[in-house]
């Protein structure tokens, strides 16, 4: 009876270090963030990543690496150049917003910008000219 207890103790030990190791990384914060804040919610940084997969009907590939060996994706890397165009659209997109909306974030942290990667890029990954500008 003894040994039997023993064992189940042992096996339950086990079993928490198995759950534990297997667990999220201690680390697993957003890392090279540039324009979004440092201290973004998981949440929140899935809602703005879908959001660009919606306005430019892109995928995580279209900005983002993936390891070759084990092809997970590799968030923090910047070897694409769109991840820095995105970066740069961002800034420009917050820009315009400030400047010319009065949309004051505080007061309605859930107001819509008047200005979104979809206003220009309407579902495609490059904006079309034609689609933006029409001639007299």
């Amino acid at each position: 009876m003894k040994h039997t207890r023993k064992l189940q103790v042992i096996g339950l030990i086990a079993l928490f270090i198995v759950i534990v190791s297997a667990g999220v990384p201690v680390n697993d914060k957003p890392k090279n963030l540039k324009v979004l804040p440092k201290n973004i919610s998981e949440k929140e940084l899935d809602r703005v990543m879908d959001n660009f997969q919606l306005a430019l009907n892109v995928d995580c590939n279209f900005c983002h690496v993936k390891n070759k060996a084990t092809q997970a994706m590799e968030y923090e890397k910047d070897d694409k150049p769109e991840k820095e165009i995105t970066r740069n659209m961002m800034r420009m997109t917050n820009a315009i917003n400030k400047t010319y909306f009065t949309l004051d974030k505080k007061a309605d942290p859930n107001a819509i910008q008047a200005v979104t990667c979809a206003t220009c890029h309407r579902g495609k990954p490059r904006p079309e000219l034609d689609s933006l500008i029409r001639p007299n």
